[in-house]
This record gives structure tokens, C-alpha cells and sequence, in this order.
């Protein structure tokens, strides 16, 4: 914070950069070094102590286990009294659908499309002409 100050009033900013980089990458060297694999049983223990409840404990350690190392695990707050694990195979938006037209699934009001095309961009599309030589 002082440093942070210190460029308020004139310091070198980049001088300052190098030092937290330099810091970070020693404090992620350090963790490194001490850092150990968990296994199943100790993922469980750690989350039940989390989260009070060995149940929600097992279940985070059985989605992080069939999941792995680079998947998404969300925990979200249930209107019923049952605590459940659900796996999503593939990419799943929460932001629902623009129009109905796009339910591929009417009972289940689900658009379940296998193989789309997905354009991302930072600009606001607000014309179809915008995106019409990519179509």
C-alpha cells in the first residue's frame, strides 16, 4: 500500500512491477516446493470441515474425482431438502435462451445442440448485417 502510494507521488511504476512479480514468483515457488498432492480421503476431510457436513463432503470430493484437475465444479443453494450431485458433460451456459424457438427439447425446455458453431465477440451484435459474411 505505501508503494502504491509511492507511485501516487512520483516513484517508478515499473520498478515497483518488477518487485511484485519478482515477490509472486517467489511466494508460488515457496508454495510449490511445500505443496502436496491430496488424495480422495483427504479432499473429503478438508470439505467436510468446509462445509460442516461430511454428506456435502463426500460429494465434493466425488465430483472432484470425476471431474479432474481442470474441470468446473459449481455448488449452488437447492430449493428442497435433498442434497444431490449432478455432472454436465460438455459446456453449459446459465443464461438461458433468446427466443423459444431455440428448444430443441419442449418438455424439458432445454436447447440440446450437438456439434453448434459459437461466435464469441466483445462487440454488441445489434444488426445482422454485422455478422452476415460470417454466415
Amino acid at each position: 500500500i505505501v508503494r502504491g502510494l509511492n507511485v501516487t507521488a512520483g516513484a517508478n511504476p515499473i520498478g515497483i512491477r518488477r518487485g511484485i512479480e519478482a515477490a509472486t514468483t517467489t511466494a508460488v515457488e515457496a508454495l510449490k516446493a511445500v505443496a502436496q498432492p491430496l488424495g480422495t480421503k483427504a479432499i473429503a476431510q478438508v470439505a467436510s470441515v468446509s462445509s460442516r457436513s461430511e454428506k456435502v463432503g463426500d460429494y465434493i470430493s466425488e465430483a472432484m474425482e470425476r471431474v479432474g484437475n481442470d474441470g468446473v465444479i459449481t455448488i449452488e443453494e437447492s430449493r428442497g431438502m435433498e442434497t444431490e450431485l449432478e455432472v454436465v458433460e460438455g459446456m453449459q451456459f446459465d443464461r438461458g435462451y433468446l427466443s423459444q424457438y431455440m428448444v430443441t427439447d419442449n418438455e424439458k425446455m432445454v436447447a440440446d445442440l450437438e456439434n453448434p458453431f459459437i461466435l464469441i465477440t466483445d462487440k454488441k451484435i445489434s444488426n445482422i448485417q454485422d455478422i452476415l459474411p460470417l454466415l
